[in-house]
């Protein structure tokens, strides 16, 4: 069972929408795919199902945030109980593969503080041993899940490289990085890559502090950058994206050939249905070749990722 995060510093990317098209399509083809939404603004979680379902179902305790809260208030949820199926998915992939959800929640924003005040210490010694407990959270939730279940966890993480991010990292095997081909987008891969390296050092550092600890070292690798919300001309990104593209791969960091095209209808309309856009069926036109491309994406995923 492979654990990949999807992430990026900023929002407004892509990334939930690669993230729902990706499981759909890995489950299409046949895969067990279980996601969790870390995002506390709940995109892919109302992707998938109706804020109104989530409000009477899963709100009060169905979602990571329950999980995240029983480790201060003494209660047990076990991670494994947070699990659903979404109905109009599974409905659509009709027993060709599993996909599987945990729902966010917006309250998500305020574990982060919460874990915050978990990282003190009366030592430098303890300070370490109280961050490897936080960071290695999710990591120790994911392990009580059955790896015969799933071929696949991906983890939509927020915009941000908080608490809650950084123990996603933590228990990740891989991390995909969807990207806009701008300015802005493309500001903030160099630094997300330095951030990742030196949770990966601090992390591996502080594991020394006792020799039982020793073996728990992580190496997330990063899968590469897709870019996402690319306008075509001619069967190419237009002229303007493409310096951001060509500067991305000068950073020495791994780039999808294939990328997901911007199309405002499809795309936005998709969550309302609960089924994302790579299974729908589309016979011909621009709402084909979306398909088409994002069908690209996930072959060129899964020889990365060996999944």
């Amino acid at each position: 069972m492979k654990v990949v995060s999807v992430m990026n510093y900023k929002g407004g990317v892509g990334k939930t929408t690669t993230t729902a098209n990706l499981a759909a399509e890995l489950a299409w083809r046949g895969k067990d795919v279980l996601i969790i939404d870390l995002d506390p603004q709940a995109s892919l979680t109302f992707s998938f199902i109706k804020p109104e379902e989530w409000q009477d179902d899963f709100s009060d305790s169905k979602t990571i945030k329950n999980w995240f809260d029983s480790f201060s208030d003494s209660s047990s949820v076990d991670l494994n109980d947070l699990i659903f199926t979404p109905n109009n998915v599974s409905e659509k992939l009709n027993g060709k593969g599993q996909l599987d959800m945990i729902a966010s929640h917006l309250g998500l924003i305020n574990v982060d503080l919460e874990l915050a005040t978990e990282l003190g210490g009366a030592t430098l010694k303890q300070s370490k041993r109280n961050f490897l407990k936080v960071h290695r959270r999710l990591s120790n939730g994911i392990q009580q899940i059955d790896s015969d279940d799933y071929d696949l966890i991906l983890i939509d993480c927020p915009p941000n490289f908080n608490i809650v991010t950084k123990t996603a990292i933590v228990a990740s095997d891989n991390i995909l990085i969807p990207a806009k081909p701008d300015y802005l987008s493309t500001l903030g891969i160099d630094y997300l890559i330095r951030s990742l390296n030196q949770l990966i050092s601090d992390f591996n550092e502080y594991v020394k502090i006792d020799a039982e600890d020793s073996d728990e070292k992580i190496s997330p690798e990063i899968l590469g950058v897709v870019f996402t919300m690319i306008q075509i001309r001619s069967g190419q990104p237009i002229t303007a994206l493409r310096p951001y593209i060509n500067q991305t791969k000068k950073l020495g960091i791994s780039v999808f050939d294939e990328y997901i095209r911007e199309n405002k209808t499809i795309f936005s309309d998709a969550p309302q249905y609960g089924v994302p856009v790579v299974l729908n069926n589309y016979s011909a036109g621009t709402y084909a070749d979306v398909v088409s491309e994002l069908e690209a994406f996930v072959t060129e995923f899964i020889n990365k990722s060996g999944i």
